[in-house]
């Protein structure tokens, strides 16, 4: 990849499609807790009851995934019904979930690996900046279910005194937001 200096707090492109961006150590803490949460909140995947034993392709090929959506709404919203029908949405979900899970999965990982090893500036190639946006929206999608988020803002979140709870998750919100643009941004610059 290029060389192209690191800005504080927002993605630059760089050659080749990646992105780099400075972030403070309270930063990266924060991108890596919301990304270990979103990977608790997916779940493990194929083969988690026993790590040792050996993965079989076809097993996974053929495996299939739940009928029916998550109860929890975060998850819900994570992983909608393709279709209005039920049962389209069952038989599609079946066999589409795994899947989806395990990338959603990849892409949370992507974002924890290259913040355990990248310090405060982060370099990403074209590929793992993909996964970054993946992992930036989940978890913007999450807590944004979490907080009840309208585009019009009906509850007020936007304007929430210092006191109120759920000010850090809507801090929290909006900066992921704002990552989420610059590397856009960065990456189609």
């Amino acid at each position: 990849m290029g060389r192209r200096r690191a800005r504080r707090g927002v993605f630059t492109g760089v050659d080749g499609g990646g992105a780099v961006i400075l972030l403070d150590e309270d930063e990266i803490s924060i991108l890596r807790t919301l990304a270990v949460q979103l990977l608790e909140l997916i779940g493990p995947g194929p083969g988690a009851a026993d790590p040792d034993a050996e993965a079989d392709p076809l097993a996974e090929l053929f495996a299939e995934g739940p009928s029916k959506p998550p109860e929890d709404p975060a998850l819900a919203r994570l992983f909608p019904n393709a279709y209005e029908d039920d049962g389209d949405a069952s038989e599609f979900r079946r066999f589409t979930e795994n899947d989806l899970r395990s990338r959603k999965r990849e892409d949370a990982l992507a974002m924890v690996r290259s913040l355990d090893r990248n310090g405060s500036e982060l370099r990403l190639a074209a590929p793992e900046a993909r996964q970054w946006l993946g992992a930036l929206n989940d978890l913007r999608l999450t807590i944004g279910t979490y907080l009840d988020v309208s585009e019009d803002d009906q509850n007020g979140l936007y304007q929430l005194p210092d006191s109120d709870e759920r000010k850090p998750m809507v801090m929290a919100y909006l900066w992921l937001g704002s990552l989420q643009e610059s590397l856009v941004e960065a990456m189609t610059g």
